[in-house]
């Protein structure tokens, strides 16, 4: 778990949020407390990294309240559900709406922490996404549109000889813009080349042919 990782903990039940994140202090992992949505809200930034562990019912804004005021305002924080007895229909709703699991008390840390541990991989597996995608977005902006062009149309299998014709150059030409983008984009290989099209892609800058 990276250092600055974090299980946060939203319960308007005093025993269970203390129970909670002194269990997870005792097994060496960072965790804070709060007794409602809107003080986890102030304190807590969007770019917050780590897990949210949220009880379903709460007085003022809810587990499913808070679910939307996080996905409205760009938090990424896995959400792990606590419900009680006969909340499984909320905890439904829960699940549809993003949350990652749910688990029912009275539960035992034997149960919780193998979510946990899945929540704090997931985050990290999306911050290390959002860096990437921040690092190719940075290089995409490097290539002038003929570049961008011919990126598309090489991650859309074609060879520098149909490339050429359709663009009305030189062979040589598409091979010198190819080199250029593949300096540009700091591709090694044309995997990675292929890596940074398909993201082009998903954005919507790369439409296939």
């Amino acid at each position: 778990m990276p250092e600055s990782s974090i299980i946060y903990v939203v319960d308007d039940s005093p025993e269970v949020r203390k129970s909670l994140v002194m269990m997870l202090r005792s097994r060496g992992q960072q965790s804070r407390g709060f007794a409602d949505a809107r003080a986890f809200l102030q304190a807590c930034p969007p770019e917050a990294s780590g897990c949210l562990i949220v009880d379903v019912r709460m007085p003022g804004l809810s587990g499913l309240d808070l679910q939307h005021c996080l996905h409205e305002r760009g938090y990424t924080l896995p959400v792990i559900v606590i419900t009680g007895h006969g909340d499984v229909a909320m905890a439904a709703r829960a699940l549809k709406a993003g949350a990652l699991d749910f688990i029912e008390k009275p539960f035992a840390p034997s149960t919780l922490m193998p979510l946990i541990d899945e929540a704090l991989i997931l985050d990290a597996e999306r911050r290390e996404r959002r860096r990437e995608e921040a690092t190719f977005t940075a290089r995409l902006a490097l290539l002038k549109p003929r570049e961008r062009e011919i990126l598309r149309q090489v991650a859309n299998g074609r060879y520098n000889k149909t490339i050429a014709t359709d663009l009305g150059v030189s062979v040589s030409t598409v091979e010198l813009h190819r080199k250029k983008i593949m300096e540009k984009l700091r591709a090694n290989s044309l995997y990675d080349l292929m890596r940074i099209a398909e993201f082009d892609r998903e954005l919507g800058h790369g439409k296939p042919m």
